[in-house]
């Protein structure tokens, strides 16, 4: 037991630094192409900090553990969205875009509906998972068009040439973050293999499912990065990248990580019947009333912060007591 713990700490570890490496490549490559810092958080850090879920994913389904697959994706939505969303308003309060109301919000609130669609069978399937996929591409589309309607700055001129390195140290820059953006994908894939193992492990050990494992211990895990970028994004008072980054890195993992994730077995990814009628159905209502709290005042206060918080807690204390 003591031994799957050193490997489920090494791989987190590795998921925290390998996120981070990445994170930080891809960010600077998106600023050299005048990317806004909100569509930055909605999309390459959302993805870079969704890397774990995505590496825990894959692990998981090519070994045949959807539970702990999909317990991950779900487990960690409800930790961004109550955990690290109401730390963050309880540090500062947040104010909320009005295109985060008009297109975000809403695509949140309905990829959460869709997976509940997909999953009221047991099984998410190779088409499921195709299902999900595209609308990821789709989102990813619009949300880059729509961008660069609105964006001034980001012109043809500017994407053609702002990324153009024109002297010595710049192709070395550009190397540089190129290689810490593919090297942090190197290191996360590897964290997630030790973590998967390991936490599969401690869950045979201790007699608990594997879902209450991806539910808890892996979902808190993999929600790292989402929690330190948000926390120092807040504390910098880049309060776009924050909020862009956490419902960018939910968005993502209903759509495009566990997309992926269901491609992977040939039969599917089989769940199990309390995350199919409790799990699943709580982040979706998780989902849907993120939507009231943030139309008020377009803003997160620090008491719906804290009540966020608690929501977790009380989340927290139920899956011990019905899935221990």
């Amino acid at each position: 037991m003591l031994t799957s713990a050193a490997w489920f700490a090494a791989g987190l570890a590795a998921l925290v630094l390998g996120a981070e490496v990445m994170v930080r490549g891809g960010t600077w490559i998106a600023a050299r192409l005048g990317i806004s810092q909100l569509i930055v958080g909605l999309t390459v850090v959302s993805i870079g900090t969704s890397m774990p879920e995505l590496a825990v994913g894959v692990v998981s389904a090519a070994e045949g553990n959807g539970a702990l697959a999909v317990g991950n994706i779900t487990g960690t939505n409800v930790v961004n969205l109550l955990l690290v969303l109401g730390l963050s308003a309880l540090l500062l309060p947040l104010a909320i875009e009005l295109r985060t109301l008009r297109f975000e919000l809403p695509v949140m609130a309905v990829a959460a509906l869709l997976l509940w669609a997909l999953a009221a069978d047991g099984v998410l399937s190779r088409w499921d998972g195709a299902v999900l996929a595209i609308c990821a591409i789709v989102y990813t589309v619009v949300l880059v068009a729509a961008a660069r309607r609105e964006s001034a700055q980001f012109t043809t001129e500017l994407a053609a040439t702002s990324f153009k390195p024109r002297t010595t140290d710049d192709r070395r820059a550009v190397t540089r973050y190129v290689a810490m953006t593919l090297g942090g994908i190197v290191v996360v894939v590897i964290g997630a293999e030790w973590l998967v193992d390991a936490a599969v492990d401690m869950a045979r050990g201790f007699g608990v499912s594997d879902a209450f494992i991806g539910l808890t211990v892996v979902a808190i895990g993999t929600s790292a990065p989402e929690l330190v970028t948000t926390v120092v994004s807040t504390l910098r008072k880049e309060r776009d990248i924050a909020i862009g980054n956490l419902l960018g890195s939910s968005i993502y993992n209903l759509l495009l990580i566990l997309g992926v994730t269901c491609l992977i077995p040939a039969h599917g990814l089989a769940l199990p019947a309390a995350l199919v009628r409790i799990d699943i159905p709580v982040m979706v209502a998780v989902a849907l009333v993120c939507i009231p709290i943030f139309i008020s005042g377009r803003r997160v206060s620090r008491a719906e912060g804290g009540a966020m918080v608690l929501a977790y807690l009380c989340f927290l204390a139920f899956v011990l007591v019905t899935q221990v």
